[in-house]
């Protein structure tokens, strides 16, 4: 099996650009391709201890909004981030961006290197997070969750290459569920 990646967040036109398989995280908009959902995606706010020890750290999500903080720009509202409290009622803050990027990867360095705090989808920051690299903040509140999807054309035959790896896909993605729920996010 041979590939050729892209690991651009931007959505792509997967048959106008010859893609076999597009891998979207977030909400899908009506399309003519099919969706397999790979797993829930949650996500957490963090930051690295250099930065907590810096700039203090939040107790109450509006304290956010005191902080550099490190935004993911492919979102409708990227300076407002969304949470439940612990009894489920919804709230948002807006927090300033001191950096605002299209990449996950990129903010998730961004926030390792003291840069400020980032909410991330635990898959990028888990490993970070066990390690002590990034430490996870306002734990008692959820924040947003989302979907991952592998997206293919609609075809009457689905290659064994892309069954495969979209086979792959899902086992990797339960298997870093199973990781991210044993470390109590």
């Amino acid at each position: 099996m041979e590939f050729d990646l892209d690991f651009n967040d931007r959505q792509v036109d997967l048959l106008a650009e010859g893609f076999d398989l597009a891998l979207r995280i977030g909400d899908l908009e009506d399309s003519s391709l099919i969706a397999r959902r790979l797993a829930r995606i949650r996500s957490c706010v963090c930051a690295s201890p250099e930065y907590l020890q810096r700039a203090g750290t939040p107790r109450r999500p509006e304290e956010l909004a005191q902080h550099a903080c490190l935004t993911y720009s492919l979102v409708p509202e990227p300076g407002v981030w969304r949470y439940r409290n612990a009894a489920g009622k919804a709230g948002s803050v807006r927090v300033p961006s001191r950096l605002q990027a299209n990449n996950g990867d990129f903010l998730h360095r961004a926030a390792l290197a003291g840069q400020g705090i980032v909410l991330q989808p635990l898959f990028i920051v888990h490993g970070f997070l066990a390690e002590g690299r990034l430490l996870p903040l306002l734990t008692e509140y959820e924040w947003p969750a989302t979907s991952a999807h592998a997206l293919y054309p609609h075809t009457r035959h689905l290659s064994h290459r892309v069954r495969a790896f979209i086979e792959f896909l899902s086992d990797w993605f339960a298997e870093s569920d199973a990781k991210q729920n044993g470390m109590g996010f």
